[in-house]
C-alpha cells in the first residue's frame, strides 16, 4: 500500500484498525443519547431503536461534513503534524488511541454516560503538551491554545444550554397546551403501550434527529482522527489534497503578499514582525516551488509535506496577524485576508479536507458500534438520572434541546459532548417537573466526577503514552 516498507504499513493499518475500533466504542457508549427516550417512552422497540439510530449515524458521518474533524486535526501544533520522523507520528497516533479507546471502554463498562468527545480532545491536549518539552519544538506552544480554547467553551457551555433550555421548553409546554392536550403529554408512557401516533412521531423524529447530528459530530472526531493518522504515517499521500490543482494556490499567495507587503512593520510587535518575516518566506518558498513544471498538475511527492508546512504556517500566521492590535489594518483587508485562507476558496481548501472512503469507513464504525452494547448508558439515561418515569414530554424536551444543540454546533464546526448534552437535558426536565430533589444525587454526582476526570485524566495517560512510545519506538 503506497510502496510503504513493511513496518510502516503494519503500524498504519494497526492505527486505522485501532481509529475504527474507537469509533466503534463510541457508537455504542453514546447509543443512548438518541434512543434512551424512544425506548422508555415505548416508541420504538429496543433492536428497532437501535439499527434506526445506527443507520442514523451512518448518514450523518457521510453528510455531516468536515469542519469539526478539521477542528480536532487544527488543536495540535504545525511542527508536530509535519514532523519528518515516521516513528514520532505513529507515537502520537498510538498514544491518543490507547488513551481515547481505555476510558471509554471503562466508563462504558460502569454505565456512565461520559463524554467521548472530552476522552479525544483530552487525550490530544496530552499529547500536544508532551510535544512542548520536545527538542524539535520550536515555536514554543505545543497546542493550538486559541482553538483549545474556543473548544473549552463549547464543551462546557453546551450542557449549561441543555440544561436550562430544556427547563424553559418543559414551562412552555405547560403554558401552551391546553389541559387534556397537557394530561397526555406530561403522563407516564403505560408500561409496553406505544403513545399516541402523533406523540410516537415526534418521539421519533427528534431520535432521528439526534442520531444524525451525533454522527455528524461525534463522528467527523472520527475522521480528524484518521486524518491525523494519515498525515502522520504517510505525509507524502495525504499532506495536500490531490484532487485539487496546487496552481489554484497562487492566486491566494498574491493576495495574502499584497496585503501583507503594505503592512508598517514599525508598528508591530517583535513577535508579529517575526511572524510577518516567516509568512513572506514561506510565500516565496511556495511560489517558487509552484513555478516549476508540475506533473499531471500535482507538487512532486518530496515537495508536498513542505508545502502543506508553508500553508499551515501561514494561515496560523495570517490569523495572528489579523488578531494584532497593533497590525494596523482596513476592513478590506482583514475581509480579503480571512477569504484567502479560508477552507471554501482560500488555501486551507488544500490542507483541511478528508477522502471519501475514510468518511465511510468511520461512518461504518459509528453506526456499527452503534447496533452493539446500547444497554448500559440507556438504562443509567433512562431510569438513574431522575426519580421518576420519563414522560412524553420530557424525552421530546431532552431529544430536541439536544438535536437543536448538536446540529447548529456541527454547524460552526465546534465539537460538543452529545452526551453531556442530553443528560444535562433530561436532568433539566426532571428539575422542571418537579425540583432539584427529582434528580438522583449519586448518578448525578457520578456523571459529574467522570466529567471532571475525563479531560485530566486523558491528558496525563496520552502524555505519558506518548513519551513512552516514542521512547520505544
Amino acid at each position: 500500500m503506497f510502496g510503504l516498507e513493511t513496518d510502516i504499513f503494519l503500524l498504519l493499518a494497526f492505527s486505522l484498525f485501532a481509529a475504527c475500533a474507537f469509533e466503534f466504542v463510541n457508537g455504542f457508549h453514546d447509543t443512548a443519547n438518541a434512543v434512551a427516550t424512544v425506548i422508555y417512552t415505548n416508541s420504538l422497540k429496543p433492536n428497532t431503536a437501535v439499527v434506526w439510530s445506527g443507520f442514523c449515524n451512518f448518514l450523518g458521518v457521510f453528510f455531516g461534513g468536515i469542519a469539526v474533524a478539521m477542528g480536532i486535526v487544527n488543536l495540535l501544533p504545525v511542527e508536530l503534524l509535519i514532523d519528518q520522523n515516521v516513528y514520532h507520528s505513529v507515537a502520537m497516533v498510538l498514544a491518543l488511541l490507547f488513551s481515547a479507546i481505555v476510558w471509554n471502554l471503562g466508563t462504558w463498562y460502569f454505565g456512565l454516560p461520559s463524554s467521548s468527545s472530552h476522552t479525544l480532545i483530552g487525550s490530544i491536549l496530552g499529547v500536544g503538551l508532551a510535544f512542548t518539552f520536545m527538542p524539535e519544538n520550536t515555536r514554543g506552544a505545543g497546542v493550538n491554545w486559541s482553538k483549545a480554547t474556543e473548544i473549552f467553551i463549547s464543551l462546557i457551555v453546551s450542557p449549561l444550554f441543555g440544561f436550562s433550555l430544556a427547563i424553559v421548553l418543559m414551562f412552555i409546554l405547560r403554558r401552551v397546551l391546553d389541559k387534556p392536550l397537557r394530561n397526555i403529554v406530561f403522563s407516564e408512557p403505560k408500561k409496553n403501550q406505544p403513545p399516541p401516533s402523533w406523540i410516537r412521531g415526534i418521539l421519533i423524529v427528534t431520535c432521528t434527529l439526534v442520531s444524525f447530528f451525533h454522527g455528524s459530530n461525534d463522528g467527523q472526531k472520527g475522521v480528524g482522527l484518521v486524518m491525523l493518522i494519515l498525515i502522520g504515517i504517510t505525509p507524502t499521500f495525504f499532506a495536500l489534497d490531490s484532487s485539487k490543482d496546487p496552481l489554484m494556490m497562487q492566486g491566494n499567495l498574491t493576495r495574502i503578499e499584497t496585503v501583507v507587503n503594505r503592512v508598517d512593520t514599525l508598528l508591530l510587535s517583535a513577535r508579529d514582525r517575526t511572524e510577518l518575516a516567516e509568512t513572506k518566506r514561506e510565500i516565496n518558498s511556495l511560489q517558487s516551488e509552484l513555478s516549476k513544471p508540475l506533473v499531471n498538475n500535482t507538487l512532486p511527492e518530496e515537495a508536498r509535506l513542505n508545502a502543506r508546512r508553508s500553508l499551515l504556517l501561514i494561515s496560523a500566521n495570517i490569523k495572528d496577524l489579523l488578531n494584532s492590535e497593533t497590525a494596523n489594518l482596513s476592513m478590506a483587508d482583514v475581509t480579503d485576508l480571512k477569504a484567502q485562507i479560508d477552507e471554501k476558496g482560500g488555501l486551507r481548501r488544500f490542507t483541511d479536507y478528508a477522502p471519501d472512503w475514510v468518511i465511510l469507513m468511520i461512518s461504518l464504525s459509528l453506526g456499527l458500534g452503534t447496533m452493539v452494547g446500547w444497554k448500559r448508558i440507556v438504562v443509567t439515561i433512562g431510569e438513574k438520572i431522575g426519580k421518576q418515569h420519563l414522560t412524553y414530554a420530557q424525552g421530546a424536551s431532552a431529544e430536541l434541546v439536544a438535536a437543536s444543540t448538536i446540529g447548529v454546533s456541527s454547524y460552526l464546526g465546534l465539537p460538543v459532548s452529545t452526551t453531556h448534552v442530553l443528560s444535562s437535558g433530561i436532568a433539566g426536565t426532571m428539575v422542571a417537573n418537579k425540583g432539584i430533589r427529582n434528580l438522583q444525587a449519586g448518578t448525578v454526582r457520578n456523571i459529574a466526577i467522570a466529567w471532571a476526570l475525563t479531560l485530566p485524566v486523558t491528558m496525563i495517560l496520552s502524555g505519558t503514552l506518548y513519551v513512552f512510545f516514542r521512547w520505544i519506538l
